[in-house]
Protein backbone atom coordinates (compact mmCIF):
# COMPACT_ATOMS: atom_id res chain seq x y z
CA UNK A 1 0.00 0.00 0.00
CA UNK A 2 1.44 3.36 -1.02
CA UNK A 3 2.06 5.85 1.74
CA UNK A 4 -0.26 8.84 1.84
CA UNK A 5 1.07 11.56 4.11
CA UNK A 6 -0.80 14.57 2.77
CA UNK A 7 -4.11 15.50 4.35
CA UNK A 8 -6.79 15.45 1.62
CA UNK A 9 -8.82 18.01 3.60
CA UNK A 10 -6.24 20.56 4.80
CA UNK A 11 -7.27 23.22 7.31
CA UNK A 12 -7.37 26.85 6.14
CA UNK A 13 -3.89 28.37 6.49
CA UNK A 14 -3.13 30.97 9.12
CA UNK A 15 -2.18 34.50 7.94
CA UNK A 16 1.55 33.67 8.03
CA UNK A 17 1.05 30.54 5.94
CA UNK A 18 -0.41 31.88 2.71
CA UNK A 19 0.87 30.92 -0.70
CA UNK A 20 2.22 34.09 -2.31
CA UNK A 21 2.70 32.88 -5.88
CA UNK A 22 1.41 31.47 -8.15
CA UNK A 23 -2.34 32.29 -8.07
CA UNK A 24 -4.71 29.67 -6.73
CA UNK A 25 -6.22 27.55 -9.51
CA UNK A 26 -9.98 27.37 -9.98
CA UNK A 27 -10.03 23.58 -9.58
CA UNK A 28 -8.52 23.47 -6.10
CA UNK A 29 -9.61 19.88 -5.57
CA UNK A 30 -6.79 18.69 -7.84
CA UNK A 31 -3.59 17.63 -6.14
CA UNK A 32 -0.43 16.56 -7.94
CA UNK A 33 2.07 14.10 -6.46
CA UNK A 34 5.32 15.44 -5.11
CA UNK A 35 8.17 14.32 -7.34
CA UNK A 36 6.23 14.25 -10.62
CA UNK A 37 3.70 11.94 -12.21
CA UNK A 38 5.98 8.99 -13.00
CA UNK A 39 5.21 6.37 -10.31
CA UNK A 40 8.65 4.77 -10.75
CA UNK A 41 10.78 7.90 -10.57
CA UNK A 42 11.09 10.86 -8.17
CA UNK A 43 11.83 14.21 -9.81
CA UNK A 44 13.55 16.41 -7.23
CA UNK A 45 12.58 19.59 -9.03
CA UNK A 46 8.87 18.92 -8.65
CA UNK A 47 8.79 19.66 -4.91
CA UNK A 48 8.67 22.61 -2.53
CA UNK A 49 11.79 23.39 -0.47
CA UNK A 50 12.34 25.72 2.49
CA UNK A 51 15.12 28.18 1.73
CA UNK A 52 14.99 30.58 4.72
CA UNK A 53 13.31 31.31 8.04
CA UNK A 54 11.20 34.45 7.60
CA UNK A 55 12.61 35.87 10.84
CA UNK A 56 16.16 35.71 9.46
CA UNK A 57 15.43 37.67 6.28
CA UNK A 58 16.04 41.42 5.99
CA UNK A 59 13.61 43.31 3.76
CA UNK A 60 16.34 45.82 2.90
CA UNK A 61 18.91 43.24 1.84
CA UNK A 62 19.27 40.75 -1.01
CA UNK A 63 19.87 37.18 0.12
CA UNK A 64 21.56 34.65 -2.17
CA UNK A 65 20.77 30.96 -2.01
CA UNK A 66 21.52 27.91 -4.15
CA UNK A 67 18.84 25.26 -4.68
CA UNK A 68 19.62 22.05 -6.58
CA UNK A 69 22.63 23.77 -8.11
CA UNK A 70 20.66 26.82 -9.28
CA UNK A 71 21.79 30.18 -7.87
CA UNK A 72 18.87 32.26 -6.59
CA UNK A 73 18.30 35.64 -4.99
CA UNK A 74 15.65 36.29 -2.32
CA UNK A 75 14.31 39.85 -2.08
CA UNK A 76 11.39 41.82 -0.68
CA UNK A 77 8.98 43.22 -3.27
CA UNK A 78 7.84 46.40 -1.53
CA UNK A 79 5.01 47.32 -3.95
CA UNK A 80 3.50 43.81 -3.71
CA UNK A 81 4.45 43.31 -0.04
CA UNK A 82 5.80 39.80 -0.52
CA UNK A 83 9.03 37.84 -0.88
CA UNK A 84 10.31 37.02 -4.34
CA UNK A 85 12.79 34.39 -5.49
CA UNK A 86 14.59 35.02 -8.79
CA UNK A 87 17.30 33.22 -10.69
CA UNK A 88 20.48 35.06 -9.68
CA UNK A 89 21.39 36.13 -13.21
CA UNK A 90 20.66 39.30 -15.10
CA UNK A 91 19.50 38.40 -18.64
CA UNK A 92 21.73 41.16 -20.05
CA UNK A 93 25.26 39.92 -19.21
CA UNK A 94 24.54 37.25 -16.56
CA UNK A 95 25.76 39.36 -13.63
CA UNK A 96 24.66 38.17 -10.17
CA UNK A 97 21.61 40.15 -9.15
CA UNK A 98 22.32 39.38 -5.49
CA UNK A 99 25.25 41.83 -5.75
CA UNK A 100 22.84 44.60 -6.68
CA UNK A 101 20.24 46.49 -4.67
CA UNK A 102 16.55 47.33 -4.31
CA UNK A 103 16.18 50.79 -5.84
CA UNK A 104 14.03 53.72 -4.74
CA UNK A 105 11.02 52.41 -6.70
CA UNK A 106 11.23 48.98 -5.09
CA UNK A 107 12.72 47.32 -8.18
CA UNK A 108 15.56 44.81 -8.17
CA UNK A 109 18.50 46.59 -9.80
CA UNK A 110 21.39 44.78 -11.48
CA UNK A 111 24.80 45.94 -10.19
CA UNK A 112 26.44 45.84 -13.62
CA UNK A 113 24.44 48.18 -15.86
CA UNK A 114 21.41 49.10 -13.75
CA UNK A 115 18.73 47.06 -15.49
CA UNK A 116 15.78 47.01 -13.09
CA UNK A 117 13.15 44.29 -12.61
CA UNK A 118 9.74 44.18 -10.97
CA UNK A 119 8.42 41.34 -8.84
CA UNK A 120 6.95 39.62 -11.91
CA UNK A 121 10.45 39.26 -13.37
CA UNK A 122 9.74 41.78 -16.12
CA UNK A 123 12.40 44.32 -17.02
CA UNK A 124 11.11 47.81 -16.24
CA UNK A 125 14.13 49.97 -17.03
CA UNK A 126 17.25 49.82 -19.24
CA UNK A 127 19.36 52.95 -18.60
CA UNK A 128 21.39 52.54 -21.82
CA UNK A 129 18.32 52.49 -24.06
CA UNK A 130 17.47 55.54 -26.18
CA UNK A 131 14.15 57.28 -25.69
CA UNK A 132 11.30 55.41 -27.33
CA UNK A 133 13.09 52.04 -27.29
CA UNK A 134 11.24 48.90 -26.20
CA UNK A 135 13.93 46.28 -25.62
CA UNK A 136 12.62 45.74 -22.07
CA UNK A 137 9.39 44.32 -23.51
CA UNK A 138 11.15 41.29 -24.96
CA UNK A 139 10.84 37.99 -23.12
CA UNK A 140 14.64 37.80 -23.26
CA UNK A 141 14.76 40.79 -20.91
CA UNK A 142 12.86 38.94 -18.19
CA UNK A 143 14.35 37.18 -15.18
CA UNK A 144 13.29 33.64 -14.36
CA UNK A 145 11.15 33.63 -11.20
CA UNK A 146 10.30 30.77 -8.85
CA UNK A 147 6.93 30.28 -7.15
CA UNK A 148 7.10 31.02 -3.42
CA UNK A 149 5.01 30.21 -0.37
CA UNK A 150 5.05 31.00 3.35
CA UNK A 151 4.22 28.20 5.76
CA UNK A 152 4.98 27.71 9.46
CA UNK A 153 7.50 30.57 9.52
CA UNK A 154 9.49 29.35 6.49
CA UNK A 155 9.90 30.70 2.98
CA UNK A 156 9.47 27.91 0.41
CA UNK A 157 10.44 27.90 -3.27
CA UNK A 158 9.41 25.60 -6.10
CA UNK A 159 12.12 24.93 -8.73
CA UNK A 160 10.01 22.78 -11.07
CA UNK A 161 7.31 23.48 -13.64
CA UNK A 162 5.50 26.63 -12.58
CA UNK A 163 2.05 25.34 -13.48
CA UNK A 164 2.45 22.45 -11.02
CA UNK A 165 3.47 24.57 -8.04
CA UNK A 166 0.03 25.53 -6.72
CA UNK A 167 -1.18 21.94 -7.09
CA UNK A 168 1.77 20.30 -5.32
CA UNK A 169 1.51 19.93 -1.51
CA UNK A 170 3.90 21.99 0.60
CA UNK A 171 5.71 19.84 3.19
CA UNK A 172 4.62 20.95 6.65
CA UNK A 173 4.84 19.46 10.12
CA UNK A 174 1.28 18.30 10.74
CA UNK A 175 1.34 18.24 14.59
CA UNK A 176 2.16 21.96 14.86
CA UNK A 177 -0.13 23.16 12.06
CA UNK A 178 -2.80 25.42 13.51
CA UNK A 179 -1.56 24.90 17.07
CA UNK A 180 1.35 27.30 17.26
CA UNK A 181 0.44 28.69 20.69
CA UNK A 182 0.58 25.23 22.23
CA UNK A 183 4.22 24.69 21.27
CA UNK A 184 7.53 26.25 22.25
CA UNK A 185 9.74 25.95 19.16
CA UNK A 186 13.51 26.31 18.96
CA UNK A 187 14.81 26.81 15.42
CA UNK A 188 18.26 26.38 13.95
CA UNK A 189 19.87 26.62 10.51
CA UNK A 190 23.20 25.45 9.15
CA UNK A 191 24.76 24.63 5.80
CA UNK A 192 26.06 21.08 6.07
CA UNK A 193 29.18 19.88 4.20
CA UNK A 194 27.56 16.71 2.90
CA UNK A 195 24.68 15.53 0.72
CA UNK A 196 21.02 15.82 1.64
CA UNK A 197 20.70 12.01 1.71
CA UNK A 198 23.66 11.74 4.11
CA UNK A 199 21.96 14.23 6.43
CA UNK A 200 18.64 12.39 6.26
CA UNK A 201 20.33 9.04 6.81
CA UNK A 202 21.93 10.44 9.97
CA UNK A 203 18.85 12.05 11.51
CA UNK A 204 16.64 9.05 10.72
CA UNK A 205 18.98 6.88 12.80
CA UNK A 206 18.16 7.10 16.55
CA UNK A 207 20.68 4.40 17.51
CA UNK A 208 23.73 6.65 17.09
CA UNK A 209 22.68 9.19 19.73
CA UNK A 210 24.08 7.46 22.87
CA UNK A 211 27.54 7.13 21.30
CA UNK A 212 28.05 9.99 18.87
CA UNK A 213 26.41 12.53 21.17
CA UNK A 214 27.64 11.13 24.48
CA UNK A 215 27.79 14.04 26.96
CA UNK A 216 25.96 16.28 24.45
CA UNK A 217 22.41 14.92 24.31
CA UNK A 218 23.23 11.22 24.75
CA UNK A 219 24.73 8.78 27.19
CA UNK A 220 26.54 5.53 26.36
CA UNK A 221 24.89 3.87 29.33
CA UNK A 222 21.51 4.23 27.59
CA UNK A 223 22.61 2.25 24.53
CA UNK A 224 20.84 -1.00 23.77
CA UNK A 225 18.79 -2.80 21.11
CA UNK A 226 16.84 -0.45 18.85
CA UNK A 227 14.00 -2.40 17.25
CA UNK A 228 12.68 -0.16 14.48
CA UNK A 229 9.71 -1.04 12.28
CA UNK A 230 8.65 0.57 9.00
CA UNK A 231 4.86 0.70 8.97
CA UNK A 232 4.16 2.49 5.64
CA UNK A 233 6.30 3.02 2.54
CA UNK A 234 5.81 4.67 -0.85
CA UNK A 235 7.03 7.27 -3.29
CA UNK A 236 5.90 10.07 -0.97
CA UNK A 237 7.98 8.75 1.95
CA UNK A 238 7.56 6.35 4.83
CA UNK A 239 6.54 6.07 8.48
CA UNK A 240 7.91 3.96 11.26
CA UNK A 241 7.88 3.31 14.98
CA UNK A 242 10.33 2.49 17.75
CA UNK A 243 8.00 0.75 20.17
CA UNK A 244 10.35 0.73 23.14
CA UNK A 245 11.64 4.25 22.57
CA UNK A 246 14.74 6.05 23.89
CA UNK A 247 16.54 5.45 27.18
CA UNK A 248 15.62 1.79 27.36
CA UNK A 249 11.89 2.44 27.22
CA UNK A 250 11.70 4.99 30.03
CA UNK A 251 10.34 7.71 27.72
CA UNK A 252 7.71 5.80 25.76
CA UNK A 253 7.42 4.87 22.06
CA UNK A 254 8.72 7.15 19.32
CA UNK A 255 7.25 7.47 15.84
CA UNK A 256 9.13 8.69 12.78
CA UNK A 257 7.75 10.31 9.62
CA UNK A 258 9.71 10.92 6.41
CA UNK A 259 8.00 13.08 3.78
CA UNK A 260 9.91 12.97 0.52
CA UNK A 261 12.20 14.43 -0.44
CA UNK A 262 13.56 16.37 2.53
CA UNK A 263 11.38 16.46 5.66
CA UNK A 264 11.44 14.12 8.62
CA UNK A 265 10.44 14.27 12.25
CA UNK A 266 10.55 12.09 15.35
CA UNK A 267 7.53 12.34 17.66
CA UNK A 268 7.92 11.39 21.33
CA UNK A 269 5.54 11.84 24.26
CA UNK A 270 7.02 11.05 27.67
CA UNK A 271 5.56 11.44 31.18
CA UNK A 272 8.66 13.34 32.28
CA UNK A 273 8.91 15.99 29.54
CA UNK A 274 5.62 16.02 27.66
CA UNK A 275 5.56 15.90 23.87
CA UNK A 276 8.72 16.61 21.89
CA UNK A 277 9.32 16.71 18.14
CA UNK A 278 12.69 16.61 16.41
CA UNK A 279 12.09 18.12 12.98
CA UNK A 280 14.60 18.28 10.15
CA UNK A 281 14.13 19.96 6.80
CA UNK A 282 17.00 19.13 4.43
CA UNK A 283 17.29 21.34 1.35
CA UNK A 284 19.75 20.31 -1.41
CA UNK A 285 22.16 23.10 -2.31
CA UNK A 286 24.58 21.28 -4.57
CA UNK A 287 26.36 17.92 -4.68
CA UNK A 288 28.00 17.49 -1.28
CA UNK A 289 26.18 20.37 0.46
CA UNK A 290 22.71 20.93 1.88
CA UNK A 291 20.99 23.35 4.23
CA UNK A 292 19.56 22.05 7.47
CA UNK A 293 16.51 23.69 9.03
CA UNK A 294 16.23 22.09 12.47
CA UNK A 295 13.11 22.66 14.54
CA UNK A 296 12.49 21.48 18.08
CA UNK A 297 8.84 21.93 19.09
CA UNK A 298 8.12 21.23 22.79
CA UNK A 299 4.81 20.82 24.56
CA UNK A 300 5.92 20.54 28.17
CA UNK A 301 4.02 18.92 31.01
CA UNK A 302 5.12 21.85 33.23
CA UNK A 303 5.01 25.58 32.46
CA UNK A 304 8.46 26.31 33.93
CA UNK A 305 10.58 24.71 31.15
CA UNK A 306 8.50 26.49 28.51
CA UNK A 307 9.03 29.82 30.30
CA UNK A 308 12.79 29.30 30.61
CA UNK A 309 13.27 28.25 26.99
CA UNK A 310 11.10 30.99 25.54
CA UNK A 311 12.96 33.67 27.52
CA UNK A 312 16.53 32.42 26.94
CA UNK A 313 18.64 34.16 24.26
CA UNK A 314 18.14 32.41 20.93
CA UNK A 315 21.84 32.63 20.05
CA UNK A 316 22.78 30.71 23.20
CA UNK A 317 20.66 27.73 22.14
CA UNK A 318 22.37 27.83 18.74
CA UNK A 319 25.73 27.22 20.42
CA UNK A 320 24.35 23.93 21.72
CA UNK A 321 22.73 23.00 18.40
CA UNK A 322 25.91 23.67 16.45
CA UNK A 323 27.98 21.70 18.92
CA UNK A 324 25.67 18.69 18.50
CA UNK A 325 25.94 18.90 14.71
CA UNK A 326 29.71 19.03 14.97
CA UNK A 327 29.73 15.79 16.97
CA UNK A 328 29.28 13.82 13.72
CA UNK A 329 30.00 16.37 11.01
CA UNK A 330 33.57 15.29 10.27
CA UNK A 331 33.06 11.55 9.92
CA UNK A 332 29.84 11.98 7.90
CA UNK A 333 31.70 14.22 5.45
CA UNK A 334 34.16 11.40 4.83
CA UNK A 335 31.64 8.56 5.10
CA UNK A 336 29.77 9.62 1.96
CA UNK A 337 33.05 9.74 0.05
CA UNK A 338 33.88 6.21 1.10
CA UNK A 339 30.41 5.15 -0.04
CA UNK A 340 30.92 6.83 -3.41
CA UNK A 341 34.16 4.92 -3.89
CA UNK A 342 32.60 1.49 -3.38
CA UNK A 343 32.51 -0.74 -6.43
CA UNK A 344 28.74 -1.24 -6.28
CA UNK A 345 27.41 2.24 -5.54
CA UNK A 346 23.82 1.23 -6.30
CA UNK A 347 23.64 -1.33 -3.50
CA UNK A 348 23.91 0.20 -0.06
CA UNK A 349 23.18 -3.24 1.40
CA UNK A 350 26.55 -4.37 -0.02
CA UNK A 351 28.47 -1.26 0.98
CA UNK A 352 27.00 -1.20 4.51
CA UNK A 353 26.68 -4.15 6.85
CA UNK A 354 23.24 -3.73 8.43
CA UNK A 355 22.55 -6.81 10.59
CA UNK A 356 20.17 -5.25 13.14
CA UNK A 357 16.77 -3.59 13.07
CA UNK A 358 18.41 -0.37 14.32
CA UNK A 359 19.19 0.44 10.67
CA UNK A 360 15.69 -0.16 9.31
CA UNK A 361 14.99 3.54 8.69
CA UNK A 362 18.41 4.04 7.07
CA UNK A 363 17.76 1.07 4.81
CA UNK A 364 14.25 2.34 4.00
CA UNK A 365 15.69 5.71 2.93
CA UNK A 366 18.14 4.09 0.53
CA UNK A 367 15.48 1.71 -0.76
CA UNK A 368 13.28 4.74 -1.45
CA UNK A 369 16.16 6.40 -3.31
CA UNK A 370 16.87 3.31 -5.42
CA UNK A 371 13.29 2.25 -6.08
CA UNK A 372 12.28 5.71 -7.31
CA UNK A 373 15.62 6.67 -8.89
CA UNK A 374 15.69 9.60 -6.49
CA UNK A 375 19.16 11.03 -7.05
CA UNK A 376 19.11 14.84 -6.73
CA UNK A 377 22.36 15.19 -8.69
CA UNK A 378 22.55 12.28 -11.14
CA UNK A 379 25.97 11.68 -12.66
CA UNK A 380 27.72 14.23 -10.43
CA UNK A 381 30.59 13.35 -8.09
CA UNK A 382 31.45 14.77 -4.70
CA UNK A 383 33.92 17.67 -4.51
CA UNK A 384 37.31 17.18 -2.79
CA UNK A 385 37.17 16.65 0.96
CA UNK A 386 37.41 19.72 3.20
CA UNK A 387 39.95 20.27 5.95
CA UNK A 388 39.08 19.78 9.61
CA UNK A 389 38.98 23.54 10.24
CA UNK A 390 36.68 24.06 7.24
CA UNK A 391 34.33 21.38 8.54
CA UNK A 392 34.17 23.06 11.94
CA UNK A 393 33.39 26.49 10.50
CA UNK A 394 30.38 28.13 12.13
CA UNK A 395 30.54 31.64 10.77
CA UNK A 396 29.84 30.98 7.09
CA UNK A 397 27.74 27.87 7.67
CA UNK A 398 25.49 29.38 10.38
CA UNK A 399 26.16 32.84 11.78
CA UNK A 400 25.77 34.77 8.52
CA UNK A 401 22.40 33.06 7.94
CA UNK A 402 21.02 33.60 11.46
CA UNK A 403 19.73 37.03 12.45
CA UNK A 404 19.94 36.31 16.17
CA UNK A 405 23.59 35.24 16.01
CA UNK A 406 24.58 38.06 13.65
CA UNK A 407 23.15 40.65 16.00
CA UNK A 408 24.66 39.01 19.10
CA UNK A 409 28.09 38.93 17.46
CA UNK A 410 27.85 42.62 16.58
CA UNK A 411 26.88 43.51 20.16
CA UNK A 412 29.74 41.47 21.59
CA UNK A 413 32.24 43.18 19.30
CA UNK A 414 30.97 46.62 20.31
CA UNK A 415 31.09 45.66 23.97
CA UNK A 416 34.65 44.37 23.66
CA UNK A 417 35.70 47.61 22.00
CA UNK A 418 34.06 49.59 24.81
CA UNK A 419 35.80 47.50 27.47
CA UNK A 420 39.27 47.94 25.99
CA UNK A 421 38.65 51.69 25.71
CA UNK A 422 37.54 51.75 29.35
CA UNK A 423 40.61 49.79 30.42
CA UNK A 424 42.95 52.14 28.54
CA UNK A 425 41.23 55.18 30.01
CA UNK A 426 41.41 53.81 33.56
CA UNK A 427 45.05 52.87 33.10
CA UNK A 428 45.88 56.32 31.75
CA UNK A 429 44.23 58.32 34.54
CA UNK A 430 45.45 56.13 37.41
CA UNK A 431 48.69 58.13 37.93
CA UNK A 432 46.82 61.42 37.69
CA UNK A 433 44.19 60.44 40.25
CA UNK A 434 46.67 58.73 42.55
CA UNK A 435 49.50 61.27 42.52
CA UNK A 436 48.15 64.42 40.94
CA UNK A 437 46.62 66.12 43.97
CA UNK A 438 49.64 66.72 46.18
CA UNK A 439 49.74 63.29 47.75
CA UNK A 440 49.38 59.59 47.13
CA UNK A 441 45.80 58.26 47.15
CA UNK A 442 46.11 54.51 47.62
CA UNK A 443 42.33 53.79 47.49
CA UNK A 444 42.03 55.56 44.12
CA UNK A 445 45.00 53.65 42.75
CA UNK A 446 43.51 50.37 43.90
CA UNK A 447 40.09 51.22 42.47
CA UNK A 448 41.32 52.26 39.03
CA UNK A 449 43.74 49.32 38.83
CA UNK A 450 40.89 46.97 39.75
CA UNK A 451 38.77 48.54 37.01
CA UNK A 452 41.54 47.89 34.49
CA UNK A 453 41.77 44.27 35.64
CA UNK A 454 37.99 43.75 35.55
CA UNK A 455 37.61 45.31 32.09
CA UNK A 456 40.51 43.26 30.72
CA UNK A 457 39.11 40.05 32.18
CA UNK A 458 35.66 40.75 30.73
CA UNK A 459 37.25 41.59 27.38
CA UNK A 460 39.07 38.26 27.37
CA UNK A 461 35.92 36.36 28.34
CA UNK A 462 33.93 38.01 25.55
CA UNK A 463 36.74 37.16 23.13
CA UNK A 464 36.30 33.48 23.95
CA UNK A 465 32.54 33.84 23.56
CA UNK A 466 33.01 35.59 20.23
CA UNK A 467 35.08 32.70 18.89
CA UNK A 468 32.11 30.36 19.36
CA UNK A 469 30.34 32.22 16.56
CA UNK A 470 33.23 31.40 14.21
CA UNK A 471 34.40 27.84 14.82
CA UNK A 472 33.33 24.70 16.66
CA UNK A 473 35.18 22.64 19.25
CA UNK A 474 37.96 20.46 17.90
CA UNK A 475 37.39 17.52 20.26
CA UNK A 476 33.81 16.30 20.77
CA UNK A 477 32.74 15.60 24.37
CA UNK A 478 32.49 11.86 23.73
CA UNK A 479 36.26 11.69 23.19
CA UNK A 480 37.28 13.41 26.42
CA UNK A 481 38.71 10.94 28.94
CA UNK A 482 36.40 9.79 31.69
CA UNK A 483 37.12 11.31 35.09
Amino acid sequence: MALTLIDPNPQPPDPSSQTVTPPTPTTDSIELPVGGDDPSQFDWREAWYPIAYLKDLDQKQLTPFTLLGQDLVIWWDQPAQCWRVFEDQCPHRLARLSEGRIDEEGLLECPYHGWAFSGSGNCEHIPQQVAGGSAEESRRACVQTLPTALRQGLLFAYPGQRERASLTPIPIVDPIEGAGDEWVILDGVRDMPYDILTLLENVLDPSHLPYTHHRSVGNRNNAGPVELEVTEFGKQGFQGIWAEGPRRGTMGPQTTTFIAPGLMWHDLTSPQFGRTLTVVYATPIRKGECRLFARFPFKFASKLPAFLISHAPVWSSHFGQNAILEDDQIFLHHQERYLEQTKDQQSVAKAFYLPTRADRFVLALHQWQQRYQADPFPGETLPPALSRNQLLDRYYSHTVHCKSCRQALQRIKRLRQGLISLACLAWGITPILAFGFGGVSLPIAIATTSLVFAATTAWWGLRRLEQRFYIGRTIPPRNHPDK
